[in-house]
């Protein structure tokens, strides 16, 4: 019987692992990661800019020296600053990603859910019950995580209002004791 329960909870977390495996690869192939490179390409020599005027005409953002004046009788020569090249190709690529980690966590979410909805469903099997509930939940967690930081905070309090009142009708029409 011991050993029973150990390949049971063996099954539920290897279900819960390859689940979300199986979602973050399928969303992955379906629809592809912005790439840096395609918006701030790699060049195999890099010239920094002299100047601020260099610095703006090819996209960066030009930053001021702000180092202390040397000692007196100390010959150093300070820069007058220096270019973030990739501020122009970065911020483009940040907005896409964005846009591209909102869209993942939807998807994740749907995912999530509807995992969590068959585990309930398919409850006269215990472990693939288990198993698809966990993992539809990591699916949430995941997805919540990737898009946490660039969401807004209505939409966070109206997902997790949404998600709250789901688990709670599922509780209450699924799990009577």
């Amino acid at each position: 019987m011991k050993n029973l329960n150990i390949l049971k909870w063996v099954l539920i977390v290897s279900i819960v692992i390859v689940l979300n495996l199986f979602f973050n690869v399928a969303t992955r192939l379906g629809y592809p990661e912005p790439v840096w490179d395609n918006f701030c390409p790699q060049k195999q020599v890099n010239v920094s800019p002299a100047n601020q005027d260099e610095c703006v005409s090819i996209g960066g953002a030009w930053n001021e020296n702000n180092y202390p004046v040397p000692e007196k009788g100390v010959r150093e020569v300070q820069p007058s600053g220096y270019c973030d090249t990739t501020f122009t190709c970065g911020k483009a690529y940040n907005e896409v990603h964005k846009v591209y980690n909102r869209n993942v966590f939807v998807v994740m979410v749907v995912l999530g859910l509807i995992s969590i909805i068959v585990g309930f469903f398919t409850s006269n099997i215990s472990a693939v019950s288990l198993g698809l509930s966990f993992g539809g939940v990591l699916s949430l967690i995941i997805g919540s995580i990737r898009y946490w930081s660039d969401m807004q905070e209505y939409l966070r309090l109206i997902i997790l209002a949404v998600a709250l009142v789901a688990l709670i009708w599922l509780g209450v029409k699924k799990i009577r004791d």
